[in-house]
């Protein structure tokens, strides 16, 4: 099963063409696991501290 993608895929094109370079086919997704990956040790330090709300400074 395909998981959800995460991110704004023309967004961050956009974002590395105006820094003159290009993307792979693949980038998107693998930022995406990245991405769930980074909130899923957030949402892990929140619970730990007793909290349902995932801050800044979780991340």
């Amino acid at each position: 099963m395909a998981k959800d993608i995460l991110v704004v895929g023309s967004k961050m094109k956009d974002h590395i063409k105006g820094k003159g370079c290009m993307t792979s086919g693949e980038l998107i997704s693998a930022l995406s696991c990245k991405i769930e990956c980074i909130l899923d040790k957030a949402i892990e330090r929140a619970k730990a501290n007793g909290r349902k709300t995932v801050n800044p400074h979780d991340l």
